[in-house]
């Protein structure tokens, strides 16, 4: 990596390491690296063959109802004849009596700013689904709430064969979402988040890569996540992260032809959580490359 990549993630890890922890994340996904589309859809074109990925994380695996759910699906079409992508990017989020479903089609395209450097640009529109369904009817003080606005964002990032460097706002909602006064009101505000990655090749049959991802929402500190992922001939991936709302997580994938399967846990590390099964997290995903290129394994 040379001298302006290290200058621009020491910059970063300076800035966001002074954040305080937020009570609401705004990182839902602790594996962020694998699949960066749904944070900025430039990052799409970084891989010339299309894709498909799907990811199911659920907190609070001891409650029943109203555990926080995530659920996303995206997927992207390559031409390479004009350097774009083109998707979709479908998400639900849950949390007690909350539910925010979004729907964004998007398209990117890059262009070459020198023999090994790219810049890439998208765009993104769609809908943002909010939905509050009142826990006890008859309090006065709470009512069902249903409201969908247009939304609107935008992506830009630089990258070569071993990083990239982005910058993104995929939710900039047109109009206020949301009236329930709960803790997961961080959700509806516009999201803003800065993205960096770099792969080391240590040899024919191990790679490492690091990877950041900071974000930053209206009325709630900034939350930075770190990961470091090793690959193992092609195949294995073993990896961990840190967020600096005090979360940590292990990672393990694997990697077999077009598939990649993914599996993580993650724990809070605050001294306030309930118990380690209580405060877990289980994060699956599974993702299918097709196309040209699509049986080499892509890594950044």
């Amino acid at each position: 990596m040379n001298y302006f990549k290290k200058t621009i993630f020491s910059a970063g890890l300076l800035l966001t390491g002074l954040c305080a922890s937020a009570q609401q994340s705004l990182i839902k996904y602790t594996q962020f690296a694998d699949n960066l589309t749904p944070y900025n859809q430039a990052y799409a074109v970084l891989d010339k063959a299309g894709s498909v990925s799907s990811l199911v994380s659920r907190q609070l695996v001891q409650i029943q109802n109203g555990a926080p759910t995530a659920l996303l699906l995206n997927a992207n079409i390559p031409f390479e004849n004009i350097n774009g992508s083109a998707g979709l990017v479908i998400k639900n989020n849950s949390e007690g009596p909350e539910t925010l479903t979004e729907f964004n089609a998007f398209f990117a395209k890059s262009v070459q700013l020198t023999t090994s450097q790219f810049l890439a640009v998208s765009l993104n529109a769609g809908l943002r689904k909010y939905v509050f369904q009142d826990p006890d009817p008859a309090d006065p003080q709470f009512a069902d709430v249903r409201q969908t606005n247009p939304n609107l964002g935008f992506g830009v990032m630089l990258y070569s064969d071993d990083y990239y460097l982005g910058l993104s706002a995929p939710e900039l909602t047109i109009r206020s979402l949301g009236n329930a006064a709960t803790v997961s009101q961080v959700d509806l505000e516009n999201h803003y988040y800065f993205e960096g990655g770099y792969l080391a090749t240590l040899d024919d049959n191990f790679k490492f890569r690091p990877a950041m991802l900071v974000a930053y929402a209206k009325g709630t500190p900034a939350v930075m996540a770190l990961s470091g992922t090793l690959f193992i001939e092609n195949a294995l991936g073993l990896g961990a992260s840190y967020r600096t709302d005090k979360q940590a997580a292990g990672i393990v994938s694997f990697t077999i032809d077009n598939f990649r399967f993914g599996y993580s846990y993650q724990l809070g590390t605050a001294a306030g959580n309930f118990s380690a099964a209580n405060s877990a997290t289980h994060e699956v995903t599974l993702s299918y490359r097709f196309g040209r290129g699509a049986v080499n394994p892509k890594f950044l």
